[in-house]
């Protein structure tokens, strides 16, 4: 199954002195393509809320191939890479045309969306999850 895609541009303030994307920017880009995805899924992410369930990160990782400079257009694809009993596991990777830059990974663990509690992932998201599965 192909990955989620979504494409940004990057922003003069998202970069550092050095020219470059600074780093922490490149999770925000990972929860951008998070946020699109869980809107294909659910609709929105308040729709995935108001079902009951939410999701917590208690993960994350980047390796920095290259650096993204202002004004460059990335592609960023995302994988749900592993759906265990409780947590998602996501692969990102970002790309400008066919140079990957940064790739990437999310661990997010499912949630009671009242009590925060953690719980099983639902069946109803799991299918609607389905289509960027890699495995389950």
């Amino acid at each position: 199954m192909p990955p989620f895609v979504h494409r940004l541009r990057v922003r003069y303030h998202e970069c550092d002195p050095q020219g470059v994307v600074f780093n922490s920017h490149h999770f925000a880009y990972f929860d951008v393509v998070l946020t699109e995805l869980w809107r294909a899924a659910f609709g929105s992410y308040g729709a995935m809320v108001a079902s009951g369930a939410d999701v917590q990160v208690v993960d994350a990782a980047a390796r920095f191939h290259a650096p993204a400079r202002f004004d460059d257009e990335l592609e960023l694809a995302m994988t749900v890479a592993r759906l265990g009993t409780t947590s998602i596991t996501s692969a990102f990777e970002e790309r400008r045309g066919e140079e990957l830059l940064v790739s990437g990974r999310l661990v997010h663990v499912c949630v009671d969306a009242k009590t925060h509690a953690k719980q099983p992932i639902p069946d109803d998201m799991r299918r609607r999850l389905a289509p960027w599965c890699e495995t389950s």
